[in-house]
């Protein structure tokens, strides 16, 4: 038999629960609403960078998981990143961005964001209440190393598939012209590392014609 004490504790702890989850619904931008395990719409570079507003490359002076300064209950880990070229937007030497944790696991290990880690990030503006993400969440963040012959290499969290779908028409439309061997990349291209230049010069050539 149910206590009569239980149902007015239970009743409390839904409540209670509804508002973080309502909380949370209203913090987020619609591009940070999940980390690990969401479901995203597959997106192409030009997506990926007209939603952001910051693009650097640089490597991870630290990671920190702490609740959001204005509200406790919400995991959030703070990035901070020694900036060394900046694609789009204003940055510093230095670089620091808050992104909400929705996945428990993410608590556990910052995300897989590590110190020291060389990445190419394309961030998204920050929410009213402080809160960023890579564009496309994983999609938006690229692990940089070195590949044939010394020449960096990236390649973000879906391997790069999908990364050139579609993006011809979109150059085409902004009169973005390429050069053959770029032209070759978007072709060819399905999946899998891309060399770094060649990636930050298409996403210059974007940039450029925002």
């Amino acid at each position: 038999m149910e206590s009569p004490v239980q149902r007015p504790v239970a009743s409390s702890y839904l409540r209670d629960s509804l508002w973080v989850l309502l909380g949370v619904a209203l913090l987020l931008p619609a591009a940070a609403r999940a980390q690990r395990g969401a479901l995203t719409l597959p997106q192409n570079l030009g997506e990926l960078v007209g939603q952001a507003a910051t693009i650097v490359r640089g490597h991870v002076a630290s990671a920190r998981v702490e609740p959001h300064p204005d509200f406790p209950s919400l995991a959030t880990l703070v990035v901070t990143f020694r900036v060394e070229q900046v694609l789009k937007g204003k940055a510093g030497s230095t670089f620091t961005f808050r992104q909400y944790l929705w996945d428990v696991r993410d608590r556990y290990d910052a995300a897989g964001y590590r110190k020291g880690q060389h990445l190419l990030l394309l961030l998204t503006r920050p929410s009213q209440y402080g809160l960023s993400s890579p564009a496309g969440l994983s999609q938006g963040r690229f692990w940089i190393r070195p590949g044939a012959q010394g020449r960096l290499v990236a390649l973000n969290g879906v391997a790069n598939t999908g990364l050139f779908r579609d993006l011809m028409p979109t150059l085409q439309k902004r009169g973005i012209t390429l050069a053959a061997e770029q032209v070759s990349l978007l072709k060819t291209h399905r999946s899998g590392p891309i060399h770094l230049d060649a990636l930050e010069a298409l996403i210059g050539r974007l940039a450029a014609r925002q």
